[in-house]
């Protein structure tokens, strides 16, 4: 039972997502449903440089459940940074009780995602970095899923050594001491878990947190997810 109350702030960033972008805020609304009543959260979506209608359906599908910001920034790293900002600006609470859940906007989360993190927070872990899965491998050789199964680590013990932009989590105090989002186009993730630990952070790898993300093979970040995907398609095993 959570009784001193938290906040939670999601924070997504969106660059030309139109057609995911609905399935993923429905999905964080689910998540924000399942936290406790004292629990009370916050959804912050930073449309990136945007020429379709992410912005207006980021509006729609909050209705007023959150904040929606643009940014020409081109960087997923400074979209992250703004959208963190925009929710510590709304949040008058106690930072060592505001946890900032981040995901992107091709990805859906489970039912558990926010509650699971809030578990987390309460035994005193500053952050938390979940793993990923894949919803089709469609557009990918047949080849593809197999091996991207075979290669993504997970240790008998449950920790992992992937960092996903898509499934972190971490105090609002332990990100400010980090120094926040770096204002990078790709690995913004690593560099901000490596300087929490640097910082003092205590964190902690976990593989039953999982979303889903998009199999796309063309990504909004050069050098990322899909690319990595992507290059699956070329692997030739002897």
């Amino acid at each position: 039972m959570i009784l001193i109350p938290w906040h939670i702030a999601v924070l997504i960033p969106a660059r030309n997502e139109e057609v995911l972008l609905p399935r993923c805020l429905e999905s964080v609304l689910d998540a924000c449903q399942q936290l406790p009543p004292l629990v009370t959260w916050d959804i912050i979506v930073a449309v990136d440089s945007s020429t379709d209608l992410t912005h207006e359906i980021a509006e729609h599908t909050l209705s007023g459940c959150g904040a929606v910001l643009t940014t020409k920034a081109q960087s997923v790293g400074e979209a992250r940074r703004l959208a963190a900002r925009k929710a510590l600006e709304r949040y008058a609470g106690s930072l060592s009780r505001c946890w900032l859940a981040n995901t992107d906007a091709d990805c859906f989360v489970p039912q558990s995602w926010l509650v699971d993190q809030l578990e987390i927070a309460t035994r005193g872990r500053d952050a938390v970095a979940g793993i990923v899965d894949v919803d089709s491998f469609e557009d990918h050789a047949a080849e593809v899923q197999p091996r991207f199964r075979a290669s993504y680590q997970i240790n008998l013990d449950g920790t992992h050594p992937h960092v996903h932009g898509a499934n972190l989590g971490m105090r609002a105090d332990a990100y400010l001491r980090a120094g926040g989002w770096s204002d990078l186009k790709t690995a913004e993730d690593h560099d901000l878990w490596n300087r929490l630990l640097a910082t003092g952070s205590r964190r902690q790898s976990i593989a039953t947190m999982q979303v889903i993300t998009s199999g796309r093979r063309v990504g909004r970040a050069p050098h990322g997810f899909a690319e990595s995907l992507s290059a699956y398609n070329e692997v030739r095993f002897e």
